[in-house]
């Protein structure tokens, strides 16, 4: 699964400019980027869910593959589908709230302020929901293997890899690259936050206000 997904909502959209920004750009400009962030989030919640039926699949054919030593899979692969499913519950939750061309703009505002702090809410806890599982399936689905090959390849066979400098390099530096990738998805969404969803929703409060005359 695409850990960059959830950053790239955002990345393709202008900054905003925040609690600065000109009232009559915001009223103006807000149809446009309202209909860009649902398109946005409807192709990250789609991509994501797609990749979690896919990853979920190889899973379950490699555990075939190698028969009943793989049954501890099918616990990596709950775990990939309930996190595809959380996609799939977060596009019907969207389309349930979604507001029509011809509503009121306070509503759709309304609406607007109440999914970004949603979304803020969602990449604040990356780990909670998102990274978190996929790191407990994917560590499921690297112990089997593990243990499958520990059953069944030849003692002498696994003293001689266990000797080579090239096996435990190819170990450190497939760890290492898999817990930066961690880290670089929190990081990077984390900053979507700071750099484009708290600034938005600055702008759209501000519009907000506004609209119902408050100062």
């Amino acid at each position: 699964m695409n850990w960059n997904d959830l950053e790239a909502v955002w990345k393709h959209q202008e900054l905003p400019a925040g609690a600065c920004a000109d009232v009559a750009m915001l009223k103006n400009a807000f149809e446009s980027k309202r209909r860009q962030l649902a398109m946005a989030l409807a192709v990250r919640d789609w991509a994501e869910a797609s990749a979690g039926i896919l990853v979920a699949a190889v899973y379950a054919r490699i555990g075939w593959a190698i028969g009943r030593d793989a049954w501890p899979m099918v616990t990596a692969i709950i775990v990939i589908l309930m996190v595809t499913v959380f996609f799939v519950r977060e596009r019907i939750r969207s389309r349930r709230k979604r507001l029509g061309a011809h509503s009121p703009l306070l509503e759709k505002l309304n609406a607007d302020i109440a999914e970004l702090d949603h979304q803020r809410d969602l990449l604040l806890n990356l780990w909670r929901w998102y990274l978190g599982p996929i790191t407990f399936a994917m560590a499921i689905f690297t112990l089997t293997l593990l243990r499958v090959a520990i059953i069944r390849l030849p003692p002498e066979l696994w003293a001689t890899l266990l000797q080579q400098p090239l096996i435990w390099a190819l170990l450190i530096i497939t760890g290492t690259g898999i817990g930066f990738l961690l880290w670089f998805a929190w990081v990077i969404n984390r900053k979507a936050v700071q750099k484009r969803i708290e600034p938005r929703l600055e702008e759209l409060r501000k519009l907000q206000r506004e609209l119902i005359g408050s100062p």
